[in-house]
């Protein structure tokens, strides 16, 4: 059985659809009730209970009563401009109750863990597209709590043997194509499903954060990475770690930016109507470019994005969005 701490969210609920896809059992952790779409999954088993993981005593339930083999750790908060605002929110989320499911697991002897990490690690870049060499300098507190987290993961695997597969996201999109599952927060960050909020008569226009960075049209560029080609790198980082591999650290994104207008300019395009825009001061903590390179998990997990098209990864959205 595979543990999924935070299942029921948009990253979550993805992964969990493609374990179940592959025939795994999986148990979800979670403060929140699993979405509809993930009832529907032919395949593996599938457990859920309804818990924070601050709560030490139904998270050492849980993992005595179904015994997962390996974690997929999901759970935390990812908001960069409220990490900034409220820095105690996330250093109580991602790093205290992380260290507290570290501390549980090792107690139950599960020592493969696959950890939801952030292109947020690298801070400013210094070469485009980054390596996972690349130095980490991070410059909001969301990325500092992902970085101070593998560094702990690091020190676990010296100290306990607790093997782990650091996954550094670029910006997760897009939805599965069946349209039962897909990006919804509250409130919404991600400038995707913002940009569609806007021709669905949620948002009169979409706000754009910055117009003059050092990029070919003032805003900032990124690199955007399929919802469920995120998901297929979960599964065999999982496989690589069952399978006996080492810790390791891998990029996820496909190697190409788009910037904001770009974003904006192929939602239009999808949706068939134009998007109205306001241009607004800069956000703090955001760098003016993030792109990856994903060489390592494609030679050394054998991973092959499938949605790479900006506009394919926009269109699933779409589908999505307007279905619910």
């Amino acid at each position: 059985m595979i543990l999924v701490t935070g299942g029921a969210g948009y990253i979550g609920s993805h992964v969990v659809k493609e374990l179940l896809a592959k025939d795994y059992p999986v148990l979800v952790f979670d403060r929140n009730k699993l979405p509809d779409g993930l009832r529907r999954v032919k395949g593996g088993s599938l457990e859920s209970v309804r818990g924070d993981l601050a709560d030490a005593y139904t998270l050492h339930d849980a993992l005595r009563r179904f015994k997962p083999a390996a974690t997929i750790h999901l759970a935390g908060d990812i908001s960069v401009g409220e990490s900034v605002q409220n820095p105690a929110k996330f250093y109580s989320n991602n790093m205290v109750n992380g260290i507290n499911l570290l501390n549980a697991l090792l107690s139950h002897d599960v020592k493969y863990f696959v950890f939801s990490s952030s292109a947020a690690v690298y801070g400013i870049p210094h070469t485009i597209p980054i390596p996972e060499e690349h130095p980490t300098a991070p410059i909001n507190p969301y990325g500092r709590t992902k970085r101070m987290f593998e560094r702990i993961l690091g020190d676990y695997d010296a100290a306990y043997g607790m093997r782990s597969v650091l996954l550094r996201y670029f910006n997760a999109a897009g939805a599965d194509p069946s349209a039962e599952l897909g990006e919804a927060h509250e409130p919404e960050t991600h400038l995707v499903p913002l940009v569609l909020q806007v021709p669905l008569g949620m948002s009169e226009n979409i706000e754009i954060f910055g117009c003059d960075y050092p990029t070919p049209d003032g805003t900032c560029v990124r690199d955007y990475i399929h919802i469920n080609d995120l998901a297929a790198a979960h599964i065999l980082a999982v496989e690589a770690l069952l399978a006996g591999s080492r810790s390791d650290v891998f990029n996820l994104g496909n190697g190409s930016g788009h910037s904001v207008r770009e974003v904006i300019a192929t939602a239009e395009k999808v949706v068939g109507r134009s998007i109205k825009v306001k241009e607004a001061p800069r956000r703090l903590g955001d760098p003016a470019s993030l792109v990856a390179s994903s060489k390592r998990a494609m030679e050394v997990l054998g991973w092959k994005p499938q949605y790479a098209e900006l506009e394919t990864i926009i269109r699933t959205a779409w589908q999505w969005h307007s279905r619910r």
